[in-house]
């Protein structure tokens, strides 16, 4: 039945069940949008995707129980996941396989240059690896989220003093013996950093900080390059060896010890064979020598008494002598003692008699020294005594009386030499 034939009053009642018909769609419409965006939504947060990521990368030499999408841990909580694994070419010898990897905001936080690293670590029993990286101990952080800007000495000297503008690189001095700057350093030590040469510095102001990543920690330049979409940081990798090649080397070590592990059982049979012989023999050892026992345990009874082993080693002769000799050897020390004695009052006496002496000589001394000091002319008199004495001797000496007496003695004449050979006129 076409729709003009229908009365007016059904038209009316059709058009307002269209309505709630298409209001039903458009309230079902909506509702499934909302789930589906609902649902995108927390599947995005579950899995990170509004989340900041950092990425890094390492080289392992094999990827044995990794692959991509698993989680990447730190300190036991996932902080990331793997997002490519490829081999290295043929001709490259020494890496294997490149594992690239992204940590989430605030995880990558906790990656320094120093003590950072990624390890292959073992997950289960079946061969299951997984990819750890370990929180930093020191140096820099790999990403920086401040401005970077290159300026010049001057420039840099020019700004105020509360500035907020910091290092962002690391500068050797001259002789490349210390730091005279590194990164998050002030900017103070400019004049130092001027005499070494250096025209431009790379600094960050630490008083902003932007959503991304700024800056990227480059360890062979020591600075912190600018950060390009493609930019990945390197974390030197620890690799552990899979559960199954543990098992390969252990099942070898135990087939290697198989055949040691038999004759060792062989020996210990053998051994436990000379033990029972020998314990069979000791019991026949023990039982003939019992009565040996029995007359040591009866002699060692009366070692107490009268006649006992003390005796027959020392006889009583033996026994007087010997008091004797220490009777003598005490008596002899005595003596030696008393003469000691003797001899040290002895000394005693003399060390004083010597200290009387030497006080007395002291004395004297000091008495020639107080008259020499008195009279100060008594030297210049005794000098002229000896002058008037030796004038009266050499007078005496001259005198026609007395000159004979100190008259000396004529030595003969030595002998002369060989007169010269006459020459005729003619040589003359």
């Amino acid at each position: 039945m076409a729709l003009q034939d229908l009365t007016p009053q059904l038209r009316t009642r059709l058009s307002r069940m269209e309505r709630a018909v298409g209001w039903f769609v458009i309230l079902a419409m909506g509702l499934l949008i909302f789930g589906f965006v609902y649902y995108v939504y927390h599947t995005a947060e579950r899995k990170g995707w509004f989340v900041l990521k950092a990425p890094y990368f390492t080289y392992t030499s094999e990827a044995t129980g990794l692959k991509v999408g698993d989680p990447v841990t730190l300190m036991g909580f996932d902080a990331g996941e793997i997002t490519a694994i490829v081999p290295m070419p043929a001709e490259q010898f020494v890496y294997n396989v490149y594992i690239e990897f992204e940590l989430k905001w605030p995880n990558f936080e906790y990656m320094w240059t120093e003590g950072s690293r990624a390890k292959v670590a073992t997950a289960d029993l079946l061969g299951k690896r997984v990819l750890q990286v370990s929180k930093g101990t020191g140096g820099y952080p790999t990403y920086v989220f401040h401005p970077l800007r290159e300026m010049s000495i001057a420039e840099a000297q020019s700004l105020p003093a509360d500035t907020s503008w910091v290092m962002a690189e690391e500068i050797q001095s001259a002789t490349g013996t210390n730091l005279l700057a590194k990164p998050k350093d002030t900017l103070t030590n400019l004049t130092a950093i001027a005499a070494t040469g250096c025209t431009n510095i790379l600094v960050m102001n630490s008083a902003e900080r932007r959503k991304f990543m700024t800056g990227m920690w480059n360890d062979k330049n020591g600075c912190y390059d600018p950060y390009t979409k493609g930019s990945k940081y390197w974390l030197i990798s620890d690799q552990s060896a899979a559960v199954t090649e543990r098992l390969e080397m252990l099942v070898a070590e135990v087939e290697k010890a198989l055949p040691n592990i038999l004759s060792l059982t062989n020996e210990l049979s053998r051994v436990l064979a000379n033990g029972v012989n020998l314990t069979s023999n000791l019991n026949a050892v023990s039982l003939s020598a019992r009565p040996a026992v029995s007359n040591l345990a009866l002699a060692t009874a009366h070692l107490d008494q009268p006649g006992a082993l003390g005796e027959w080693l020392l006889p009583t002769n033996l026994n007087r002598q010997l008091e004797v000799t220490l009777g003598s050897a005490n008596t002899t020390i005595g003596t030696a003692n008393a003469t000691l004695a003797n001899a040290n009052t002895n000394l005693t006496v003399l060390v004083e008699n010597l200290n009387r002496s030497l006080d007395n000589l002291a004395n004297l001394t000091s008495d020639l020294n107080g008259q020499v000091q008195a009279n100060t002319n008594i030297l210049s008199a005794i000098s002229r005594a000896v002058v008037d004495t030796d004038d009266l001797v050499q007078g005496l000496k001259r005198h026609w009386l007395l000159r004979s007496a100190f008259r000396t003695k004529s030595t003969n004449a030595p002998p002369a030499g060989p007169s010269p050979p006459l020459r005729s006129p003619k040589e003359r």
